[in-house]
């Protein structure tokens, strides 16, 4: 794949990051209107660069000459207190591909990445969440060998005032 890296993200990947971003909104308001608007920002781009910067929050971008057509935020997350193992995790907070190039293996490609990364680090495991609004995302996670580790479930007690 001749000009294609990933690599992690950069100041100058902020317009990119946003547009993404903006991509995974709408599908989360196409499935769930009650809980997400139509338009907004997730992150002002200060606390987009400061996530940039932190290196317990790496974002890793899919980069094709130049161009970003795909990102996984990250979080690594320790814990070692009660009754749990101490152990680390890297928790997928967000991973996104242009959807002019979905189906392309750009988001295996970076789910590869970040599992590399995660060994590296010596991390145990790697979780996320999926909105069940979503299901092609579910079906493309558990694709990758992702299966469920916990089911958060809700019932809606009072619609949102509009």
């Amino acid at each position: 794949m001749s000009g294609e890296n990933i690599r992690k993200a950069r100041q100058n990947d902020l317009e990119a990051v946003n547009k993404l971003l903006r991509q995974v909104l709408e599908v989360h308001h196409r499935g769930r209107p009650d809980l997400f608007r139509p338009e907004g920002k997730k992150y002002t781009d200060e606390e987009l660069l400061s996530i940039f910067n932190n290196p317990e929050t790496p974002v890793f971008v899919y980069d094709k000459a130049g161009t970003v057509l795909g990102y996984a935020f990250c979080v690594l997350q320790r814990q070692d207190s009660g009754s749990l193992q101490p152990l680390t995790t890297l928790y997928i907070d967000d991973i996104c591909v242009d959807e002019s190039s979905r189906g392309n293996g750009i988001g295996k490609a970076l789910f590869e990445y970040v599992r590399a990364f995660a060994l590296e680090r010596g991390c145990y495991n790697i979780t996320l969440h999926v909105w069940e609004c979503n299901p092609g995302a579910r079906a493309f996670y558990e694709s990758l060998g992702l299966s469920p580790q916990y089911t958060s479930m809700e019932t809606i007690c009072q619609w949102p005032r509009t």
